[in-house]
């Protein structure tokens, strides 16, 4: 191909490629640092578990995610609440000195959650091993640090700690979900917990299970209205691995979901859903079939 006939071809393409399209907004300069944003959760992890991931004073490692949590909650507030009516730093200041308030209650959930872990895993030899190798507690410590941004208002960063920990783990929770304390994941692989969950305390989750929605209702003009729309779990119930608990259903405290269950219905405490069991016919001589 000639270098300017290349040129042309690959110039008309790019206007193609940039053109308006009603599904793709135009890309916005966030300004939000993925790596800072990475040190940030590094650095809320090795203050609420201190000593274990890093040598560094708390006091300094505080001061550090304070100053990486203004910046990039202002950098979001400004970006994607253009019209907000607060001064992006000014936000992202009151964020920091909001949250820094809660870390203590912040590690006391967390560490309910170490030990949910590890009554729940007779493989797990000590709380040690659960905080340093177990990915439930990393997906955990990245949700209760996404949550409580979420609750400040902060636009965007809350879904992308998340994300970071799906990424890693395997285990999808949205930041809007609400999740009490003691709560476990065994395994964790293929987990999903959707935006508008209400999960008590002490509940356990297996692998494979899905938090989510069965249906969405729209208003006139098409949009998805945005109203509770994913399960209510209540106090020490245990969810077994595979199984779908969808729509905006209330599964009572004390209640065993069996694997590879299909629920879309409410249950009245100290439930027992499980499958049919499997049936085994004997051969009248090792033929077979």
């Amino acid at each position: 191909m000639e270098p300017r006939s290349q040129t042309a071809r690959l110039r008309q393409l790019a206007d193609r490629l940039t053109a308006p399209d009603p599904h793709i907004p135009a890309a916005v300069r966030a300004g939000i640092d993925p790596s800072e944003l990475k040190q940030a959760i590094e650095h809320f992890r090795s203050v609420v578990f201190a000593g274990y991931f890093s040598p560094q004073p708390v006091e300094i490692l505080l001061r550090k995610f304070a100053e990486i949590v203004a910046c990039q909650s202002a950098r979001a507030y400004e970006t994607f609440h253009r019209n907000g009516a607060l001064d992006p730093e000014r936000f992202g200041t009151k964020t920091a000195r909001l949250l820094l308030e809660e870390l203590p209650e912040l590690r006391r959930r967390l560490g309910t959650d170490v030990k949910a872990v590890f009554d729940g895993d007779p493989a797990a030899a000590s709380f040690e091993e659960v905080i340093l190798c177990y990915p439930a507690l990393a997906a955990m410590t990245h949700y209760r640090l996404a949550h409580a941004l979420h609750r400040l208002g902060v636009p965007i960063l809350p879904r992308l700690i998340t994300e970071m920990a799906h990424s890693a783990t395997g285990i999808d929770i949205h930041p809007g979900a609400e999740i009490g304390e003691y709560f476990s994941i065994d395994h964790g692989t293929g987990v999903v917990i959707g935006e508008t969950c209400v999960i008590g305390d002490h509940v356990r989750l297996y692998q494979g299970v899905t938090l989510g929605a069965k249906s969405f209702k729209f208003d006139a003009a098409g949009n998805i209205l945005r109203e509770p729309r994913h399960p209510i779990l209540e106090d020490r119930v245990v969810v077994y691995s595979n199984s779908s608990i969808l729509g905006r259903v209330r599964i009572g405290h004390d209640s065993v979901i069996g694997g590879n269950v299909w629920q879309t219905t409410d249950l009245p405490p100290y439930s027992r859903v499980v499958q049919g069991r499997a049936t085994v016919s004997g051969f009248e001589n090792e033929g077979g079939i």
